[in-house]
């Protein structure tokens, strides 16, 4: 029998309803087409924003100045939420570094990467947890939140038997240090992307989709022809508080990379997104 909805059970049910319609804007990584935009920028961003991208996470500049390219994604409509800068590049020039992403109009920057030899269990990593507030402390007086966007190697475990990246996240405060999640890296770790995400519910504005196949053999696949669940990926973001989501395939067997964005893309579309 179906019951009546009574007038007190309205707000939870516009509750429900507004967050089936609610929906986060999706960034594509550049590194995905990296070849294509080292070629020609302004002509790869136009395909981007016609594939139906909402922004794009810089990785590098292709040979523009920051006004050149806050100009050309500006002029297309994408919004340029945030970029990955190494700490190699962080630390040569601090306050420029942070103003060149500043005037593009990132809100945010991520570390991307950790060579071998600045990775825990070196003495290069105590110098990393060093830095990173300092890095913070520079992107928050342009309005910036720095991000640090893992890998599979930070799923080691430390000394006391926790996973690095969960004892960087312990270490370095929130207000200097949020996740951007790379929810491949997470599950090649072992572990599952909702429950990480779940985990920093509050602390994961940015959040990496990418898909993968595992056999014959590891293999980087557009969204939604690989082993993620990628709605249930989508849902826990919704509920963690998360700004963006941001499409990203490192490297491309099957098709172009061109041709996967914008399989990743169509996807994500069919999902309501």
């Amino acid at each position: 029998m179906i019951g009546i909805i009574g007038f007190g059970d309205m707000g939870n049910w516009q509750e429900r309803e507004d967050q089936v319609m609610k929906k986060l804007p999706i960034a594509l990584q550049v590194y995905s087409i990296r070849e294509e935009a080292e070629k020609n920028f302004v002509s790869t961003m136009k395909e981007v924003k016609n594939m139906g991208y909402d922004g794009v996470e810089l990785a590098g500049l292709y040979d523009k100045t920051p006004e050149e390219v806050r100009d050309c994604l500006n002029d297309l409509g994408l919004t340029p939420i945030s970029a990955h800068v190494s700490l190699q590049e962080f630390m040569e020039d601090l306050p420029v570094t942070v103003k060149r992403y500043a005037t593009i109009g990132c809100k945010y920057l991520a570390i991307p990467y950790l060579p071998d030899d600045y990775r825990y269990g070196t003495d290069k990593f105590d110098e990393v947890m060093a830095n990173i507030p300092t890095i913070a402390k520079e992107c928050h007086k342009e309005g910036i939140t720095l991000l640090y966007h893992n890998h599979d190697f930070e799923f080691a475990k430390t000394k006391e038997g926790n996973y690095v990246l969960d004892s960087m996240y312990e270490q370095i405060s929130e207000k200097d240090l949020k996740t951007e999640l790379d929810t491949c890296w997470v599950k090649v770790a072992g572990e599952e992307p909702t429950e990480y995400i779940k985990k920093y519910e509050g602390r994961c504005p940015v959040i990496h989709l990418k898909d993968f196949i595992s056999t014959p053999s590891f293999d980087y696949c557009a969204l939604g022809y690989g082993i993620q669940d990628i709605p249930a990926i989508l849902s826990e973001a919704l509920s963690a508080g998360s700004e963006w989501v941001v499409a990203e395939q490192d490297g491309h067997s099957k098709h172009t990379a061109m041709e996967d964005s914008e399989l990743s893309i169509i996807y994500l579309k069919s999902l309501g997104w």
